[in-house]
């Protein structure tokens, strides 16, 4: 399970981001926080894999806080939450070392494509050793999960939308076995032309996998299931 500080100025967004992080499989949110301060004094008293981190809080700003936190010996993983868009903010926080960085306002696909890149980020360090050396094809895989990992909502093809994307994620994420077009299609009340078309992307992507299921007519069917850890 990976631990999640939400800090947002605003009560009413932390609470939203906070539900938005309660929904994706694998994360819970361990504290909320306001303030540079109340951040600080949480990751000192709590255990936090990532923080998700607004840039404008009252009494310092986010990236300012960042450095302190390095300072200070704290290595939780960032994430930049922020309405902030300028370049030079967005530069720092690549400098300061934000994994992500997400502009407001944006909804639960957009968060959720984010933490799904952090948790395959995770999975890829794990599975090349941790704190071992890795060669330059592992070294790849690491700098590629996250945006691996975003691709279904982030490279979407023209005429998809990233609710429909969610949508078929959650039919096939909760199916017991795997499903045919025309069964993802009843299910999520989309044509089944419409069904085959996102089905392919998330395909090509790497999302799913892809079955086929001979019956008596000779003609196999095809039949998908969400690929395990993504």
């Amino acid at each position: 399970m990976i631990d999640v500080l939400v800090v947002d100025d605003d009560f009413h967004v932390a609470e939203i981001n906070a539900a938005y992080v309660a929904q994706v499989p694998g994360f819970r949110v361990t504290g909320r926080a306001h303030t540079a301060a109340q951040a600080l004094a949480a990751l000192e008293r709590t255990h936090v894999d990532l923080v998700l981190l607004d840039h404008y809080l009252p009494d310092e700003t986010g990236l300012t806080l960042v450095r302190r936190l390095r300072q200070l010996g704290h290595h939780a993983d960032v994430i930049m939450v922020t309405a902030a868009r300028d370049v030079a903010t967005v530069r720092d926080a690549m400098r300061c070392g934000a994994l992500q960085y997400l502009v407001k306002p944006f909804g639960y696909s957009g968060l959720r494509a984010k933490l799904e890149g952090y948790a395959a980020l995770r999975r890829t360090v794990a599975g090349v050793g941790g704190r071992g050396e890795a060669g330059q094809e592992q070294v790849d895989r690491i700098f590629g999960a996250l945006r691996a990992a975003e691709a279904p909502y982030t490279e979407l093809p023209k005429g998809h939308s990233a609710a429909t994307v969610d949508l078929v994620r959650q039919i096939l994420g909760g199916a017991a076995h795997p499903l045919s077009a025309h069964e993802v299609a009843a299910r999520a009340g989309v044509s089944r032309s419409t069904a085959q078309r996102y089905l392919k992307h998330l395909e090509r992507t790497g999302h799913i996998t892809l079955t086929l299921k001979y019956g008596d007519t000779g003609r196999p069917e095809h039949q998908y299931r969400w690929a395990r850890g993504r």
